[in-house]
């Protein structure tokens, strides 16, 4: 149902797998570079264990196959920063009987603030709207994260979406207490008028189901 690739100028999206586990836990590791800056304003602690990751793999691996997340590991392309190495990861989260979906994205420190964020939304806009038949797309962050803030606000006016506007108690941490959350939101009647409803919209992608 979800490509298992996702192809974009700078970018290539893959399905994550156990194969990642090794390489994910060397970045999301307690101890690896940033990752306190990482975690800071998402609903993960950096992991202790290979086995959290591994865990955290097989849970989006199950999500993928009962159709809950569509879950992909951020690899730049060549001449990029980290280009072929493990980047982050990001995806899409269902509502099927909302026709809603939630993206998702954590990048290590390298890639921030190039426009990797927008490229791999744009992208996914795409699969929402084009493939999946989703109506809404809706994107959250932290209040405190600025960062978040500056890069979400920018593609989502570039699709024509809006701010939906805070959420209170919506984010659960990993302490077992609740934060709020900005929430934005793009519907398909809104990308397709920001973008004519085709790919020229300024990023060629590409969808590969095998």
């Amino acid at each position: 149902m979800f490509p298992h690739t996702v192809e974009t100028e700078r970018l290539r999206l893959e399905r994550l797998t156990t194969d990642d586990t090794r390489a994910l836990y060397e970045h999301t590791r307690a101890g690896a570079p940033h990752i306190d800056e990482i975690t800071r304003h998402v609903g993960w602690e950096p992991h202790a264990t290979p086995k959290a990751t591994h865990d955290f793999v097989t849970a989006m691996e199950e999500g993928w196959e009962k159709r809950e997340n569509a879950t992909y590991v951020v690899r730049t392309r060549e001449g990029e920063p980290l280009a072929g190495e493990v980047g982050g990861t990001t995806g899409l989260g269902f509502e099927w009987d909302r026709r809603r979906g939630t993206l998702g994205l954590w990048l290590r420190e390298p890639l921030w603030g190039r426009g990797y964020s927008g490229e791999r939304a744009g992208a996914l806009l795409e699969l929402a709207f084009e493939h999946l038949s989703l109506e809404v797309v809706a994107v959250t962050h932290d209040p405190e994260n600025e960062q978040s803030r500056r890069a979400i606000e920018k593609y989502v006016d570039r699709f024509g979406g809006r701010r939906e506007g805070t959420e209170r108690n919506a984010l659960a941490n990993p302490d077992g207490s609740v934060g709020d959350a900005v929430r934005y939101s793009v519907s398909c009647e809104e990308w397709c008028e920001a973008t004519g409803g085709d790919e020229d919209d300024g990023t060629a992608v590409t969808f590969h189901w095998d």
